[in-house]
C-alpha cells in the first residue's frame, strides 16, 4: 500500500479566488506557513518557512489557474526536486455551484523513502492547516 494524504474541502469562494489563496505568498502566509517565497509558475523554485529554523525548499510543478496547483517540497536544499527526494502536493479545484471543491493530495512518501513519523507529522500538519484555508478563502471572496 502506498502512503498518501488526501483531503476534500468545500470552499465558499470561486476557483479563481481559491487558486490565488493556495498559490501566492501573501495568501499562503495567512493559512499555512509563516513565510512564503515562491512564484506560481512551473519550474519556479522557492521556500516556505515554519519559524526561522525550518525553511523548506519548494519547486512548482503545475500552475494551471484556476484548476490545479502542485509543487514538490521537502527536498534537500542543494538538490533539484525529484520523485526520489521530495513530496508532491497537489491542489485540484473543481467548480461547485457558487463555490469550489478542493481535492488535496500529498504523495511520494514511499518513493522518497520517508519515515512513518514524517508521514504522521505531515498528516497532522495538513489536518491542522487545510481547515484554516476554508474560512480564509471565504473572507477573501467576500472582500
Amino acid at each position: 500500500m502506498t502512503r498518501s494524504i488526501t483531503r476534500e474541502l468545500r470552499i465558499d469562494a470561486s476557483p479563481e479566488v481559491v487558486y490565488e489563496v493556495i498559490s501566492t505568498p501573501e495568501h499562503l502566509r495567512e493559512w499555512w506557513p509563516d513565510e512564503a517565497d515562491v512564484k506560481a509558475s512551473p519550474g519556479a523554485v522557492g521556500t516556505i518557512s515554519f519559524g526561522a529554523e525550518n525553511v523548506v525548499p519548494l519547486t512548482v510543478v503545475e500552475a494551471d489557474p484556476p484548476r490545479r496547483f502542485s509543487f514538490r517540497w521537502a527536498h534537500p536544499v542543494d538538490e533539484a526536486a525529484s520523485t526520489a527526494n521530495s513530496l508532491l502536493a497537489t491542489f485540484d479545484l473543481i467548480p461547485d455551484g457558487d463555490g469550489t471543491l478542493l481535492r488535496f493530495a500529498e504523495t511520494g512518501f514511499d518513493e522518497a523513502g520517508r519515515s512513518d513519523d514524517e508521514f504522521k507529522e505531515h498528516t497532522t500538519g495538513w489536518d491542522y492547516f487545510l481547515p484554516r484555508l476554508t474560512p480564509y478563502a471565504a473572507r477573501v471572496a467576500g472582500a
